[in-house]
């Protein structure tokens, strides 16, 4: 079980999770998820992880055919945490998958969201590349649930300015506030609603709007490199009213003065930055 602790003073909390350091052993220093069929999550390892509770595509539960699954973590970080598995391919990402495929993996979204969201706070976040958190290759996203009571230490949705693109429902930008180099956000042009409220027609431009934003990012990333770290990124989906997705490419690390102040530094204007996903579009 996962235990809360708050800070009395700033109203932050921390989540006590020892269930999490046999991940830490298991999959990142030891990198067992890889197995001789590639990696667990791969089609034909379903027996190696939890039961299904959503899959997307044909054939039997927990038998290959499936084009989206959702699994049960093994380590939750929370007593409702789960992985959404974006196809079986081990490698290709959102950015390299067919569109179709990407409305698929965000109507998982919507659907878990859905199920979730009387019992707590239902964030969807996604780790791409190991310096961006991700303890697997095979990529996936994953959801947490918390409890309603929990002060949760996130910014809210960004006034609308650096304009990438804007289409019938929803916008992309990057936002005055953007912490890090190339952030970019998502909203829907209808405030005031929740992810698991969104639409068909919403989802369906919602994976465009993405899809074209991590290609984007794809051709930003050699262009503007920074260090030597390869293509990483984190998103997640804000899990209260007013929602966005919000974009974070991971070309640098936070440092000391980060995590001494609280203060972020980013050394990319983000009128440059909107600028930059506009020239490859």
């Amino acid at each position: 079980m996962a235990r809360y602790v708050p800070d009395i003073l700033t109203h932050r909390w921390v989540v006590i999770s020892p269930q999490r350091l046999h991940r830490s052993i298991d999959e990142v220093v030891k990198r067992s998820s890889r197995t001789h069929k590639g990696t667990i999550f791969c089609e034909g390892n379903e027996h190696l992880t939890p039961p299904e509770v959503l899959r997307y595509g044909d054939g039997e539960a927990n038998k290959p055919g499936w084009k989206v699954r959702v699994i049960p973590n093994k380590y939750p970080i929370t007593d409702y945490h789960e992985i959404i598995i974006h196809s079986p391919d081990p490698v290709r990402d959102i950015e390299k998958l067919p569109l179709p495929q990407v409305k698929l993996i965000l109507r998982a979204y919507r659907e878990r969201y859905n199920f979730y969201r009387e019992k707590g706070q239902v964030l969807i976040f996604c780790n791409h590349g190991l310096h961006a958190g991700a303890s697997i290759d095979h990529p996936h996203s994953q959801l947490v649930v918390l409890p309603f009571q929990i002060n949760l230490d996130t910014v809210t949705r960004e006034p609308l300015n650096n304009i990438v693109e804007t289409k019938k429902y929803l916008s992309a930008y990057c936002p005055d506030f953007s912490q890090w180099p190339y952030e970019m956000w998502i909203v829907p042009n209808n405030e005031q609603t929740v992810f698991g409220s969104i639409t068909d027609d919403e989802l369906e431009e919602l994976a465009g709007m993405m899809h074209r934003a991590l290609k984007r990012l794809e051709e930003i990333y050699p262009k503007y490199r920074m260090s030597d770290l390869p293509m990483g990124y984190n998103f997640y989906i804000y899990p209260k009213k007013n929602w966005y997705m919000r974009l974070i490419p991971r070309l640098v690390h936070r440092a000391g003065f980060e995590l001494g102040t609280g203060l972020s530094v980013n050394v990319v204007d983000p009128a440059d930055a909107a600028e930059a996903y506009r020239g490859h579009m």
